[in-house]
């Protein structure tokens, strides 16, 4: 009997809520018949979406369809209005009160079925992160003497990370798009903090899903908190982790209550950002538990794979974009756990922490079985611009999440032609609990010059193998060239030895781990025929590779090469005689352009080398031998 009343008592649940209900999904069986076609996706994918596709090998398939617009217009005729779509679930979200519209609707043969998703407003706040004004001493923090950007009050949460690294590097985030879906924000067309991205037209555009009005500045503030983590640009005071971005924000929350439209609201806002051609989505939102609660999920709902939010963040992934997602602040609240979509697989789901490393007691807790959350971040005490204009301090996973998110963006910048799931598995393996993740901090605190480090290997060992120093040519005439990649941050130096180990010429470098260096040693032409060495050593690392010195072979006594020349040209010789010589270059006109004087012993081996060969125009040229006997060769450049 308890299973019956208990049955019962849910129907009428649901059955309040579809009467009630004035916002539907309305899901369909396919996409038959559509005027779109994958072989012409300029349609319905910007260039740089399409490119997106090119670069990491994406194919372009149905779920890239638009939903047909002959099944949307006959849903719409049915007397409801249509407010926005899924293509990769193939379904649109409508407003309809008429229960009996939504029957008619369920009997169109593509209609797949029809699912309440919205009801009258209820005015629950719920965004619930804390922001408090910064202490006094904050703004004391300094970067470092060598930093390229001067952070102020965010130095910490920059830092933690060695974020840095990469922005000492150049990588500032220039040239990746980062979609910030959020639940408004609140004048950031004023707030000096953004000054930066709004005179250089880093805002690409924004887009509101909840009130369809295509502005989001008027609305919910935490979208600009987080968004400031990012994309500040206020030096000495506040700089964020990738203020060189280019931005898309998306309004997708209705901070006023917690319905399942939102999910809804998130896909359609995540495919905007695809087919807009954004690389990466910041999403400080997630979902568990509705203002109704029959449409709560369930722990279960993690493994399936089921909700439409976690599907929608698998499928931006799936079309190549770093998805990263709030973990939720459900730690100390009966939920607990973390939230949808930050189940799903493929997002990089993120926790948070102080400054000194220590986890967030609010910051949700992973599932077993799952690395999750993945990584974390700053998120407690963390440092925001203020709707105060001026900077404050934050706790929440919704900081974290945009905190490492522009710091991912930083590194893709410098490694453009991996893709999404290769960026982050470095990010993962660069943290430091990589080896022992666990439920509260997942793979732990990522480190950006580790996760650079991994990459540039990757890269190194991609275009060079496995080996790291590189002579050539290995038989030589006057230049030596040199490569290799950097073994130690620090002095590394190469020698050029003689058969005998006496040092004939010395490079030092600085070095830096993974990168490659060019040099060479040059003005080699006086050397003897034999075999010289180059050895490399550092303080970790001695390696030594044998050349050996060229000399023409002398199948006369007297030589000139290269023949032709460009601009370089020697003169070889075996002396015929003792005494003294004069070798000298001549024009086709007969006028001396460069003469060498010589003591000759005879038998010996000389080589000479016109400087002038470098500044000569092409044509027809003489190299003469004048001693006791005469030669005279002709050359030509």
């Amino acid at each position: 009997m308890k299973f019956f009343s208990t049955f019962f008592l849910s129907l009428c649940f649901i059955n309040t809520a579809f009467c009630q209900s004035t916002k539907w999904i309305i899901q369909f069986t396919d996409k038959n018949n559509s005027p779109y076609s994958i072989s012409n996706p300029s349609q319905f994918l910007s260039q740089k979406a399409i490119d997106r596709r090119t670069r990491y090998h994406i194919a372009i398939n149905n779920t890239d369809l638009p939903v047909n617009p002959s099944y949307i217009q006959q849903v719409v005729a049915k007397g409801v209005t249509y407010l926005n779509q899924s293509k990769w679930l193939n379904q649109i979200l409508i407003y309809c009160n008429d229960h009996s519209i939504i029957d008619s609707i369920n009997t169109l043969p593509f209609v797949k079925h029809a699912t309440a998703v919205g009801l009258i407003p209820s005015k629950i706040k719920k965004i619930d992160e804390k922001i408090q004004p910064l202490q006094p001493s904050s703004f004391a923090i300094a970067s470092g003497m060598t930093d390229t950007l001067n952070y102020g009050t965010s130095s910490n949460q920059v830092h933690i990370h060695h974020g840095e690294f990469l922005h000492n590097k150049g990588y500032t985030g220039d040239g990746i798009t980062i979609a910030v879906l959020d639940a408004g924000f609140h004048q950031y067309k004023e707030l000096k903090a953004f000054d930066s991205i709004r005179m250089n037209n880093q805002v690409l555009g924004e887009k509101d899903f909840v009130a369809y009005d295509n502005s989001v500045d008027e609305d919910n503030a935490h979208g600009t908190f987080c968004l400031s983590t990012i994309a500040a640009n206020v030096p000495g005071i506040m700089v964020g982790t990738a203020p060189h971005a280019k931005f898309w924000l998306l309004r997708s929350e209705n901070d006023s209550s917690e319905k399942p439209i939102e999910e809804q609201n998130w896909v359609a806002a995540a495919e905007f950002a695809d087919s807009a051609g954004a690389d990466m989505i910041s999403s400080s939102l997630g979902y568990s538990l509705f203002d109704d609660p029959s449409f709560n999920h369930s722990y279960a709902d993690i493994y399936a794979s089921t909700t439409i939010v976690s599907r929608g963040a698998a499928m931006a992934a799936n079309k190549g974009m770093i998805v990263t997602n709030a973990a939720g602040n459900e730690a100390n609240n009966p939920w607990h756990y973390i939230i949808f979509p930050a189940d799903a697989d493929s997002v990089c789901t993120v926790g948070a922490i102080n400054s000194d490393s220590v986890i967030a007691s609010f910051s949700s807790v992973g599932y077993p079985g799952k690395v999750k959350p993945n990584i974390v971040s700053v998120g407690w005490d963390a440092t925001i611009w203020g709707t105060n204009d001026a900077p404050e301090s934050g706790s929440g996973t919704s900081f974290s999440t945009p905190n490492i998110n522009g710091l991912i963006a930083c590194l893709w910048e410098a490694f453009p032609s991996y893709n999404n799931m290769t960026i982050l598995n470095a990010v993962y393996q660069g943290s430091n609990m990589y080896n022992n993740p666990d439920s509260s901090f997942g793979y732990g605190i990522p480190d950006m010059h580790k996760a650079y480090l991994i990459l540039k290997r990757k890269q190194n060992v991609e275009l060079y193998g496995n080996d790291w120093l590189f002579v050539s040519p290995d038989t030589f005439t006057n230049i030596i060239h040199v490569k290799l990649i950097g073994q130690i941050d620090g002095n590394a130096t190469l020698f050029l030895n003689d058969a005998n180990g006496n040092v004939i010429k010395t490079i030092l470098l600085l070095t830096e781990q993974q990168e490659v260096y060019d040099t060479s040693f040059t003005n080699l032409d006086k050397l003897s025929g034999g075999n010289y060495f180059i050895k490399y050593n550092d303080s970790n690392t001695t390696r030594t590779i044998m050349v050996t010195k060229r000399v023409p072979s002398l199948h006369d006594w007297f030589v000139a090469a290269p023949v032709p020349f460009d601009n370089q040209l020697s003169v070889y010789l075996k002396a015929p005689e003792n005494g003294k010589a004069s070798i000298c270059l001549i024009d086709a006109a007969g006028r001396i352009v460069e003469t060498k004087e010589l003591n000759v012993v005879e038998n010996n081996t000389y080589t000479v080398k016109f400087t002038s060969a470098e500044s000569m125009a092409k044509g027809v040229y003489f190299v003469q031998y004048a001693g006791m006997q005469k030669r005279t060769i002709k050359v030509v450049k």
